[in-house]
């Protein structure tokens, strides 16, 4: 297989993910993570457009619904996702992918066209699935896993 920089976004994605909306309740989205097996779920204004708004973890909902005791019938989806997401474009190259993902410690991105809709996601598992480079893949697992400093 060649190297990482040959390859673009579009080329690993998973196409066309299950989108919520900010409307949705947090047990909404868990069952949508259940029903479709995946971790991340973008955000979107609309089924229709495919605007994304935002992006809901398995992980949030853990430390911002469980965590917090708060109710996932009516929490609402627009309550506890991170707005504004770092995202890539899919004919961004996998290793800006990668920088991405590891300047930001996230383990995944959504994919976006240049309207901001939704086209994709990649997951860190899409890539090291995909590739053939594991000192890379290693090094940014390592490097997305580091703990955040607190600047305080």
């Amino acid at each position: 297989m060649t190297p990482t920089s040959t390859f673009q976004c579009k080329d690993i994605m998973t196409e066309d993910p299950v989108c919520c909306l900010p409307s949705d309740t947090a047990s909404k989205c868990a069952q949508t993570m259940r029903d479709q097996d995946v971790g991340p779920v973008p955000i979107v204004e609309s089924h229709a457009s495919k605007k994304l708004v935002g992006i809901l973890t398995d992980r949030d909902l853990a430390l911002k619904i469980v965590a917090e005791g708060r109710n996932p019938n009516s929490t609402k989806i627009e309550e506890i996702m991170t707005r504004d997401p770092i995202t890539c474009l899919p004919h961004d190259d996998i290793e800006s992918a990668l920088d991405t993902m590891q300047t930001h410690q996230v383990r995944r991105v959504p994919i976006v066209d240049e309207e901001g809709i939704v086209v994709g996601i990649i997951a860190q598992a899409d890539i090291a699935i995909r590739m053939e480079e594991p000192e890379k893949i290693s090094e940014v697992v390592v490097e997305i896993s580091q703990p955040r400093t607190m600047v305080g």
